[in-house]
């Protein structure tokens, strides 16, 4: 390789399943002509993260895990040197691809008992299994964020909780399943994303700790991957000051964070890849094309993830940086790719993907995970013969057919009823309908994982569920993020509290079933919710 051609290999631009020709053609050019070292994957261009303050129209397709698998042939048969495929798959291919297996969130499998962490370790096999089948080599996951900030827009129910032993334990499990099916891993966000409120897609969050503070609590899980040979760390968008002579400047174009902190202080010499470089915090600071991936590659990045200007960035670092420096990021590329088996003649493509084992590995997941937040003789509550007579069900963000009242539906009978959006509590006879019960069994469905706009929960259904709990004996189960209970009024009146995190089948029956047997969760919160 020329020395152009060697920094080209520092490239993984972003490619989008459900693109157009020209934009294919687009990428197989620069495939041919930058020697480009890797892709990274996204569903399409509107559901990239930093675009969807524009409101464009996610277009779902059926066909994008065979469209991402022809893809991947077609971008190879362009390269010189094997392309190394990624993809931001946390809770597997699902996160990008529609109708392919999806995993619980990482803030589910952190509720999981300690005995049961084999649990994590199956969730990264069969993750890398899957991408394996699609032809990708390299998941740019999980998070090794120690998430203790309740009002953090980005990272929540994407981490493993809030206890650093706990995360990093998880977090290596989860890698060690990926590793032996033969992905590479990464850890992210570094120094550690998880106590800010800005969300870094759109700005710039300070995290305001010292050197001390970070080593003793931020810092746990990464060193502990450092330890145990991760094969890359993930550079986050994130200022810390105390580390950069006061300055805010990102990590991700930090030298004293990058080299000094990481490689030097913590002895790191695996492969350091930037956060995406088309994210606000840090895409918006240079007005010359290919300044930025200068800057990133100068702070210590080997990999430029989501590098929006090849050709220029390739320039810059040709006329500033030193041979010995490319160098040894090129050879930590190629370590990679030849882990990764780029270079073996019968590469092995997995077989495609088996729903029936991700529903199993689901089911196992969520029977070991059910949370009991609050109970207040809810058994007796419910199952007292007086009680029965007058007990209502109600879904909220689901119809009555959900897998929850159906699996409870022959046992435990009663009125259903559901309030799919606000609308149904202005053009329904609702309110009335439930006067005459005593007790209701509430599901409530978080409508988003994401915190903004209080998880799409409806001002109107939480003041009607605050005006429920202090009228009725009620017991809530709730599929979704547990943050979404710090928005929810009155929760001190309610008779009983179930945590579910996924609104899975495998989650619903097995929450049904559970509450039918009156057996105890096993789960427990891994985050402090607020009230809670």
């Amino acid at each position: 390789m020329t020395l152009e051609q060697k920094i080209g290999q520092f490239f993984f631009p972003a490619v989008f399943i459900n693109d157009t020709e020209e934009n294919i053609q687009q990428t197989e050019r620069l495939i041919k002509e930058h020697n480009i070292g890797g892709l990274t994957f996204f569903h399409s261009r509107a559901s990239a993260a930093t675009n969807y303050e524009s409101k464009k129209k996610v277009e779902f397709n059926d066909d994008s895990y065979q469209r991402l698998k022809d893809l991947i042939v077609r971008y190879q048969k362009c390269a010189t040197t094997p392309l190394l495929m990624s993809i931001d798959a946390e809770w597997g291919l699902a996160m990008r691809v529609e109708k392919t297996p999806q995993y619980p969130y990482a803030i589910t499998l952190g509720a999981l008992p300690e005995r049961k962490i084999d649990l994590v370790y199956e969730v990264g096999k069969q993750i890398g299994l899957d991408l394996k089948s699609a032809g990708i080599h390299y998941n740019l996951a999980p998070l090794a964020d120690i998430n203790n900030n309740p009002d953090n827009p980005v990272i929540g129910y994407r981490s493993f909780g809030s206890n650093k032993e706990k995360v990093a334990q998880y977090a290596l499990e989860y890698l060690r399943g990926m590793s032996d099916v033969g992905i590479l891993g990464c850890l992210k966000h570094f120094p550690g994303h998880g106590n800010t409120n800005v969300d870094s897609h759109l700005g710039l969050p300070v995290l305001q700790e010292n050197l001390e503070q970070l080593l003793e609590n931020e810092l746990v899980p990464f060193i502990k991957g450092i330890e145990n040979q991760v094969d890359s760390i993930m550079i986050g968008h994130l200022a810390v000051p105390a580390l950069n002579d006061g300055k805010e400047t990102s990590a991700t174009l930090s030298k004293n964070i990058i080299e000094k902190l990481l490689r030097k202080q913590l002895g790191y010499d695996g492969l350091v890849i930037s956060d995406a470089l088309n994210m606000h915090s840090v895409s918006k600071l240079y007005d010359v094309k290919g300044q930025l991936e200068w800057e990133a590659f100068n702070a210590g990045n080997d990999v430029l993830c989501f590098a929006e200007n090849v050709a220029e960035g390739i320039q810059e670092i040709l006329k500033n940086a030193n041979p010995e420096r490319i160098e040894a990021s090129l050879n930590r590329i190629m370590k990679c790719k030849q882990k990764a088996g780029l270079f073996d003649e019968n590469l092995s493509i997995a077989a495609d993907f088996d729903f029936k084992i991700t529903s199993e590995l689901n089911r196992k997941i969520a029977d070991y995970c059910i949370t009991d937040l609050k109970d207040d003789n809810s058994s007796v509550v419910l199952f007292d013969a007086k009680n029965r007579e007058r007990l209502a069900k109600l879904s909220i963000y689901k119809a009555i057919d959900n897998p929850f009242f159906k699996t409870l539906g022959p046992i435990l009978p009663s009125p259903e009823y559901a309030i799919e959006n606000a609308n149904d509590l202005i053009n329904t006879t609702l309110k009335e309908d439930l006067e005459p019960f005593d007790t209701v069994l509430i599901s409530l469905f978080v409508p988003k994982a994401k915190p903004l706009n209080n998880f799409d929960l409806e001002d109107s259904v939480l003041e009607f569920l605050g005006q429920l709990f202090k009228t009725k004996k009620c017991i809530l189960y709730v599929f979704g993020n547990p943050y979404a209970l710090q928005v929810i009024p009155n929760l001190e009146h309610t008779n009983g509290i179930v945590e579910m995190y996924q609104d899975f089948v495998e989650f619903q029956e097995s929450a049904a079933e559970q509450l039918l047997e009156d057996k105890k969760g096993k789960g427990s919160l891994p985050v402090s919710i607020r009230g809670i």
